[in-house]
């Protein structure tokens, strides 16, 4: 009998039955600082044009997407401490995430786990992945980048409602947090297989894996 195969990129949150209203109340502004930590690890720039204020986000020196997949294509290599940043990268924007969502009340740390579990297996770049798939990862990932962009959308619009029902009920309803780490686990995927470049396996329309 075959064993099933575990997912490459795998994301784990605890659940609590309770959240803390105060910090529920003030979460988006209690993350600011943090969310600034991020952005300049990930090379987001703030950029003055015609007197507007912009985000630009470069993936060269945050997720070293560019790097990673040329010395794939014409090396057959994935540099160790390249995934080993890019791994700490994701784990620190998850826990983010995660606060930011209210399915947690740890304030993010910038190296501890804490309630938010990931794990993302290291490649073997001659065995485990083709040379060329780089290339086109992100043209076959166009349906999960559209599917990913509309619940973003949804999520901004209807993040109100949560907030309040959090608020009000003292803690995040569990089929709600089900169906929002579900989420987080379909983006991890996603991410993993076109932008972190770790796998060739495409990426499970299926929230519930």
């Amino acid at each position: 009998m075959l064993e099933d195969k575990k997912p490459l990129a795998q994301l784990n949150i605890k659940y609590s039955d309770k959240s803390n209203r105060v910090t529920i109340f003030f979460r988006l502004f209690l993350a600011i600082p943090v969310i600034i930590i991020f952005l300049l690890l990930s090379d987001y720039s703030v950029s003055i044009h015609t007197g507007e204020f912009y985000f630009a986000m470069q993936f060269g020196a945050g997720f070293l997407f560019l790097p990673i997949m040329l010395t794939i294509v014409f090396r057959q290599k994935y540099p160790k401490w390249w995934f080993d940043w890019v791994y700490e990268l994701v784990k620190f924007s998850n826990r983010i995430a995660a606060y930011t969502m209210m399915l947690t009340d740890k304030y993010p740390s910038t190296d501890e786990e804490q309630d938010v579990q990931i794990n993302l297996e290291y490649p073997n770049a001659k065995e485990d992945l083709n040379r060329y798939f780089p290339l086109i990862k992100w043209l076959l990932a166009i349906p999960h980048f559209l599917i990913l962009l509309t619940f973003w959308v949804i999520g901004f619009l209807l993040s109100p409602i949560v907030w309040l029902t959090v608020l009000i009920m003292g803690k995040m309803p569990e089929k709600l947090f089900i169906f929002l780490v579900g989420f987080m686990r379909y983006n991890l995927r996603v991410t993993a297989y076109s932008v972190l470049l770790i796998t060739d396996e495409y990426p499970s329309f299926n929230w519930q894996e």
